[in-house]
């Protein structure tokens, strides 16, 4: 049962962290279908960055490190979104899913090409991070406790914050509900749809490496994160764009997909006759019943997905 919480827990602050992300740049009026692909970008800096600092290096330096890593290159990687969809008016989820091909691919290939030079005939997409990952868990009574919770409870909390009780939040949601009244005050939408997709590419890359390290210490980029960024999506869509329902939705998506790693503990699971693969699908299929009953209820921003053109106010 602990591990099972344990599990739960992690999964559920990847998908607060990315559901959030993904918030932000709709309430922008953005859609970012490429969530995937920011995740697997975000996943392979903080990956780097893990697999390039010594095991001796100071926890609090280790986290901070890996952490800014996956931030910074989650960030970088969504303005390839933020530039075609704002500043080309390109069709944003072309764009999303051009990213998440691309994401997979370049992350496969800079392993490959990192790991050949360092180990020449070594042409393994695979990073290790075995004894640096331990800088971010903390044993209590046999509960491993990842600084990563505490890190998406925070931002969780934040994004409340910044979103209800901020100049800044209530202008993000203005733009994505109605830019013209919006710039009728005197409000840039671009450079708020800009500040949108950013911190939607800052969440999901931190997503990523959280992702990655649950549970293993070791990540083969040409898996991409499983399809968790379109979880993501699922629980954003479920909790209606507001962190607090966000929330409760990745915590129940994340203990559906935390029985996939934990079902063999439990005698009753164990012994029905239902193959391993099914619980693999478990959080998949839950997002499918889900969103065939929620989806026809949900309110999302009004203007999301359509491109602003400032000369038809």
């Amino acid at each position: 049962m602990l591990l099972l919480i344990q599990y739960t827990l992690m999964f559920t602050a990847v998908l607060v962290l990315v559901a959030l992300g993904g918030c932000f740049s709709e309430h922008s009026g953005v859609i970012n279908i490429g969530l995937e692909g920011i995740m697997v970008i975000g996943a392979l800096g903080g990956a780097l960055m893990m697999r390039s600092l010594s095991p001796d290096t100071p926890a609090i330096a280790m986290i901070l490190l890996v952490v800014l890593a996956a931030v910074a290159l989650g960030t970088l990687y969504s303005l390839l979104l933020a530039v075609a969809a704002i500043h080309f008016k390109a069709d944003q989820t072309l764009v999303g899913t051009a990213l998440n091909l691309l994401g997979t691919a370049a992350a496969t290939v800079v392993v490959k090409a990192l790991n050949s030079a360092e180990n020449s005939g070594n042409v393994s997409d695979t990073v290790q991070y075995i004894e640096q990952k331990k800088a971010f868990l903390i044993n209590i009574g046999g509960f491993e406790f990842s600084w990563f919770m505490l890190l998406a409870l925070a931002a969780l909390v934040g994004s409340y914050v910044l979103l209800y009780k901020t100049r800044f939040g209530l202008r993000l949601m203005a733009c994505g509900e109605h830019p013209q009244a919006a710039d009728s005050v005197g409000i840039n939408v671009y450079k708020m749809r800009y500040a949108g997709v950013l911190i939607s590419g800052a969440l999901g890359g931190l997503g990523g490496i959280v992702y990655i390290t649950t549970g293993v210490s070791e990540w083969r980029f040409e898996y991409g994160v499983a399809g968790f960024g379109f979880l993501a999506l699922a629980v954003m869509i479920f909790g209606q764009w507001k962190p607090t329902r966000i929330a409760l939705a990745a915590l129940l998506f994340g203990l559906f997909r935390a029985l996939s790693n934990v079902y063999t503990g439990f005698d009753l699971l164990r012994n029905l006759p239902v193959p391993s693969a099914v619980y693999n699908m478990l959080p998949y299929i839950v997002s499918l019943v889900v969103l065939a009953f929620t989806s026809s209820k949900s309110r999302a921003p009004k203007a999301e997905g359509i491109p602003y053109d400032k000369g038809l106010r």
